[in-house]
């Protein structure tokens, strides 16, 4: 199976799934950032990210103006994200916070559509 079409597969899952269990308990939001307090999780959490990151770009690092974009920029998201929580934590779990707080509904939305975009590239369910 090709990198491309089998990451479309698991992030577009993964998107789809973690919107609908922080659609239907939303107090995991809060628990998530609660528990980023913890040194222990944050650096676990923050070596899962780096990990995460460096596999998907190693395996799929495609700079085309198509949806294997969307596929690149989570790799490279998630690296980052990861680095920064590892590096400097307490800067990047408030900038976390601050985001989630502000833009919750546009970042539940953009979470579905792209789950659902990925998913379909896959799976060629809708002809876009």
């Amino acid at each position: 199976m090709d990198n491309s079409l089998f990451l479309a597969k698991f992030w577009g899952w993964y998107l789809m799934i973690f919107f609908l269990i922080l659609s239907f308990n939303p107090k995991r939001i809060r628990q998530i950032f609660d528990d980023l307090r913890d040194e222990k999780f944050l650096i676990v959490s923050s070596f899962i990210a780096i990990i995460v990151g460096l596999l998907n770009i190693l395996f799929h690092n495609i700079w085309e103006s198509n949806w294997k974009l969307i596929i690149t920029l989570i790799g490279w998201i998630s690296l980052f994200i990861g680095l920064a929580l590892f590096i400097l934590p307490k800067q990047t779990v408030a900038w976390l916070e601050l985001i989630n707080v502000k833009l919750v509904q546009v970042i539940y939305t953009l979470l579905f559509i792209t789950g659902i975009f990925l998913l379909n590239m896959a799976y060629g369910i809708l002809i876009i």
